[in-house]
């Protein structure tokens, strides 16, 4: 029973790592970022085109920014 524990052990953790090995690594796109690609790949692919995006405001400086 202790070597069939120990498999399952170890497949949990070899599951565990590959699926937190999965994703980008890359910086994560703003809503206005991901609008503008999206657009751009539309073109490319010569499919119906999102409307523009709005430029985000500039953001304002909140008291608690530099503790995140």
């Amino acid at each position: 029973m202790t070597a069939r524990r120990i498999l399952v052990t170890l497949m949990l953790l070899t599951a565990m790592v590959a699926v937190t090995a999965c994703g980008r690594k890359a910086g994560l796109d703003t809503p206005y970022e991901a609008a503008v690609q999206a657009r751009k790949d539309a073109e490319r692919a010569k499919q119906p085109v999102p409307p523009e995006p709005e430029k985000p405001v500039v953001d304002k400086k909140f008291i608690l920014d530099p503790l995140l």
